[in-house]
């Protein structure tokens, strides 16, 4: 995958693919990213990677995401179709996302031919908890690709924002003449997963080759991959994939749901007794008959349990119904190119792209939220404490006989139940990607110049089930039998999903909802740029030059569903507002635009060349480079970069660079309305105070308290308020700054020419490289903020951004004598997202290519690119840290622990220490064989230990893609070739991890078979 240099790369790709055998072949000049200077030989100083058709052929990659796992250097793909998420707040569909260096989303510029991609519209919280957005891999169309150009190295002060970890340029195959059409179908062994492909490309010269018109067509239609296809999808218990582990008792591994079927409910308003029971009814469950603990009977094989407690058996199992693992899709990529000679010195060009891609995919059913109250009311016709006599005068048939209850019948709260007689959560996504681009380009005495003008939208349209509160809270209200009906219990022959007796049609219809997200995002650019590379004559050679304007706006815009943005709410029956939809906490809209205005300067210096004689220095020249841009939103920045390359002799090269970058926060992170996400966190300040009135024996008994008996104030003792569900309110912040890098990195490219030609060429590369980022974008997190409350309330004061309730005098008697002022109870945290973390990554690239062309067995080509991680630390942020210290100090007691992640994160979730890939291929008359091999370390999941307190590692893997092309020269097949091919050979499963497989790393299927046929005319 590694070219010699960028140029290097560039022109074997553009000669293997353009070049009929025989037919020499003139290479134009290429631009390759990294320099905006053309023809300049400045991108010998940088480390770019350029996968070109003949890799790309090898990989199989039928997405952009494919593609993209390929790269070694990639991270972990946090938008991915195998991300099925509960609700829409996060990116769902046929998605893929960009992270470089593992420094996470937004940190990596993509461009198509040189100039910026519009991102992806939907956001998804990263793991510091703030949105952030991709550029959707997806939308990249694989098949019309030329090559792919990979920058490693920081690249602000050429491009701009966003290039941290550096840039990823797809160039689209173009000046085409001829047409070529293929037809490709696939699928995973032992599943029902099967993929169908067609392109089309070509194009034409006129006007005597003035112009030429090309364009291209891809259309992909794959059908779901359920959960019941392979072992460690088919249920959410994973415990008996781990026998024999040391793992297999741990709870983590079981993520059935007490949410299910056979709801849990709660008597209120009323004193309810069972037949021949001596206590009050205080709560109760459904469950089959068969099942020992049963209360009461309720027909049809049901029965009553009293408490809370659900048999572990009827935890719902969502997976073994069969959802999806991955959705179906049909995807359709369109792109047209054309230029057109307006005389000798002016050329017109122009760009026109069509994304589109729909996904469907099934969920577990819809379950309640506990932040919600639901009352089911005495009049529910199915109310088994309901009235003896409906509302029409009629007798209850089914208030239970014997019970002790007012005859009115009494309301239940519904605490929690899923809607299994709706069926699997449908999820239909929409997404939409154009592009337009109008420009012109020349020469004008010695300067190359080029303006262009993009426009570019991409929309996310997520449409799934659901079911609205208002409907449901009518339709329990009923007393005829077309009521909702919550306690018919699920299935009896599979208790765990499933409902074997739901409620009516007409009950069905009446609660279901659509919910509705609609995202959107717009890039409008224009710029101009000149270059020169004998701008004049220096000692060493000729002194390059290339600079450049440019201004563009982005829009973003976030439309929730009128039922959850605050415009449709429910209203409880203590006067509690949320949301109208059952599962959903309130999301409102959020839109937001800038604009940014950038110039940037570019020079190529000559300091030695090979007619100077200077031992040791072959070659020395320098690329120099600096940017500033100006947003509308945050103000002024400007980034520096310095490359030198050294050749100590011809073929032995030194490089290194070092640069400035920064990540501009996104729309959303500066625009974004409260978004309140409850979590359980514990009131340390209470706990002192129990502590200190000797109520508790300590902080660390606060986890399950148990009140010291004889305490006097044992009455005023709210245990609940200990540690419970805490809403924190977090919202985008104007305020926030750019996080900003430094970049450096040294490396060596070694061309031996002393090797005899027969043996081919060969190239080896070696590249450190040291990334710093400062100010990244986070949240203190709500346990943090209760922690510097408790810290803050010891010496007198408070954290203000913990919003308590008045004291009650209960609350004044706890607080008394403690030395403490009193504090109510916590109603939320405000965690406004901030510059905070900063972290610091390392590591070493080694690259190896090597070709031997024109032999008479054919010609050989053998790439490998491996990527080492030696670091990887995340610094805690500067409020974190001095809770740290307090800590150290005695100030905070030792139980007391802090939230979010810190430290060595080398192997840690989606951060492997090596990863490699190969490719190799032989070529030889009319037949191709191509060979691709992946290699993917092993990672920890620290959700996940055993009693020793040891972490499960996550297993590396290695896998291996092999195909065969035959291609007919002469007579009625002439232009015809024929491909056969499997991906992962050794159908090496997954690494087993805590949820089966780790989707952010690996693909959830084994050997992938296909065949194509392609056709040139």
């Amino acid at each position: 995958m590694l070219a010699t240099t960028a140029l290097f790369g560039a022109a074997t790709g553009a000669v293997a693919q353009d070049a009929p055998e025989g037919q020499a072949t003139q290479v134009d000049e290429i631009v390759v990213v990294g320099s905006q200077i053309r023809g300049a030989n400045v991108t010998a100083a940088l480390p770019v990677s350029v996968v070109n058709e003949e890799q790309i052929l090898a990989v199989a990659a039928t997405s952009g995401d494919d593609l993209m796992r390929s790269i070694p250097q990639m991270g972990d793909v946090t938008f991915n179709s195998s991300y099925l998420p509960a609700s829409s707040n996060s990116a769902r569909g046929d998605t893929g996302s960009v992270n470089l260096r593992g420094l996470g989303i937004g940190n990596t510029l993509v461009l198509l031919n040189g100039r910026r991609v519009v991102g992806h519209p939907t956001s998804q919280a990263n793991e510091h908890l703030v949105p952030v957005l991709t550029y959707n891999t997806n939308a990249i169309p694989v098949t019309g690709l030329r090559r792919l150009e990979v920058l490693r190295d920081g690249a602000a002060a050429i491009y701009g924002a966003d290039a941290v970890a550096g840039v990823i340029n797809t160039v689209l195959r173009d000046d085409l003449n001829g047409l070529t059409v293929s037809a490709q179908y696939g699928g995973a062994e032992g599943t029902g997963m099967r993929e169908t492909n067609f392109s089309a490309y070509g194009g034409r010269d006129f006007l005597d080759g003035r112009g030429n018109l090309s364009a291209f067509l891809n259309y992909d239609h794959r059908t779901e991959l359920s959960t019941t296809d392979q072992d460690y999808t088919a249920s959410l218990d994973k415990r008996p994939l781990f026998a024999g582990t040391g793992f297999e008792t741990a709870t983590t591994l079981n993520s059935r749901s007490s949410l299910t079927a056979w709801g849990l409910f709660r008597p209120t308003g009323g004193t309810v007794r069972l037949p021949g029971a001596t206590s009050n009814l205080t709560a109760f469950s459904t469950q089959p008959s068969s099942f020992a603990g049963c209360s009461a009977a309720l027909g049809a094989g049901l029965c009553l349990k009293s408490g809370t407690a659900i048999d572990s058996r009827l935890y719902s199992d969502s997976a073994a119904q069969g959802v999806s693992v991955m959705p179906k899709v049909e995807r359709l990529n369109v792109f047209l190119n054309g230029k057109y000679k307006l005389n000798d010195s002016v050329e017109a060009f122009g760009e026109l792209g069509y994304y589109q891609a729909e996904t469907t995919a099934w969920q577990a059913p819809i379950s309640t939220l506990s932040s919600i109250v639901l009352t089911i009311p005495k009049t529910n016709f199915y109310n088994p404490f309901g009235a003896t006599t409906l509302p029409g005068g009629g007798a209850n048939p089914n208030r239970l006989p014997g019970i002790t209850a007012p005859a009115g019948g009494v309301d239940l709260l519904l605490s929690g139940y899923r809607f299994d007689d709706l069926g699997p959560i449908e999820v239909n996504v929409t997404n939409k990607q154009y592009r337009a681009l109008g420009g012109l380009r020349g020469e004008i005495a010695g300067w190359d110049w080029e303006s262009a003008l993009l426009y570019s939208e991409a929309s996310a349209e997520d449409i799934s089930d659901n079911v609205s509160t208002t409907a449901l809270q009518k339709q329990l209200a009923l007393s005829t039998a077309d009521a909702y009906n919550p306690f018919n219990g699920g299935d009896l022959n599979n208790p765990s999903f499933g409902d074997g007796t739901p409620s009516s049609q007409v009950a069905l219809d009446a609660i279901r909802q659509k919910l509705r997200r609609y995202t959107e995002t717009s890039l409008a650019l224009w710029d101009f740029k000149v270059s020169r590379p004998d701008l004049f004559a220096l000692p060493a050679g000729d002194l390059g030059m290339a600079a450049g304007i440019e201004a563009r706006r982005e829009t973003q815009l976030d439309d929730r569903d009128e039922r959850i943005d605050g415009t449709i709410t429910f209203t409880d029956a203590s006067g509690a507002v949320y949301g109208d939809l059952i599962n959903s906490s309130m999301n409102p809209d959020t839109e937001g635009d800038r604009t940014v205005y950038s110039a940037y300067a570019e020079l190529a210096v000559p300091i030695i060349s090979p007619e100077m004689n200077i031992p040791f220095v072959h070659n020395l020249e320098a690329q120099i480079a600096g940017r500033y841009e100006h947003y509308s939103d945050f103000g002024d920045i400007a980034k520096p970069k310095v490359a030198v390359a050294w050749d100590l002799a011809e073929g032995l090269r030194l490089r290194g660079s070092w640069a400035q970058g920064f990540r501009a926060p996104n729309l959303e992170q500066i625009n974004a309305s409260i978004v309140t996400r409850s979590n359980s966190s514990t009131d340390w300040t209470y706990c002192e105070a129990l502590t200190r009135r000797t109520a508790i024996a300590g902080l660390g008994s606060c986890v399950s308290p148990t009140i010291r008996p004889g305490f006097s104030d044992a009455a005023s003792v709210n245990t609940a308020r200990i540690r419970r569900n805490v809403a924190e309110q977090r919202a985008g912040n104007p305020n926030l700054q750019p996080e900003e890098s430094e970049t450096l990195s040294f490396g060596t490219v070694i061309q031996p020419d002393f090797t005899p030609a027969q043996l081919g060429d060969f190239t080896i590369t070696i590249d450190w490289w040291n990334v710093k980022q400062t100010g990244m974008v986070g949240v203190f997190r709500g346990q943090n903020a209760l922690t510097l409350d408790y810290l803050l309330r010891k010496q007198g004061s408070f954290n203000p951004n913990v919003v308590r309730a008045a004291p009650t005098p209960e609350d004044v008697a706890i607080f008394a004598g403690t030395g403490l002022q009193a504090a109510g109870e916590i109603l939320y945290v405000k965690d406004l997202y901030d510059n905070l973390q900063p972290q610091e990554v390392e590591g070493i690239d080694l690259g190896v290519m090597w070709s031997l062309r024109g032999t008479q067995y054919g010609d050989f080509s053998v790439n490998l690119n491996v990527s080492h991680l030696l670091k990887y630390y995340l610094e805690p942020s500067p409020g974190v840290q001095a809770l740290m210290e307090a800590k150290a100090n005695g100030e905070i007691d030792p139980v007391v622990a802090f939230s979010g992640s810190a430290g060595d994160l080398i192997r840690s979730g989606g951060r492997p220490e090596w990863k490699w890939s190969g490719t190799a291929t032989w070529r030889y008359q009319n037949i191709t064989l191509g060979a691709y091999t992946s290699y993917i370390g092993s990672v920890y999941q620290d959700g996940l230990t055993n009693a020793a307190g040891e972490v499960w590692t996550v297993d590396s893997q290695i896998t291996g893609n092999l195909y065969g092309e035959y291609e007919w020269e002469d007579g009625r097949m002439a232009g015809t070739a024929v491909r056969l091919g499997v991906r992962n050979l050794t159908d090496e499963a997954p690494p087993l991890a805590v949820d089966g497989y780790l989707g952010t790393v690996h693909q959830p299927y084994g050997r992938y078979w296909y065949a194509s046929v392609r056709k040139s005319f």
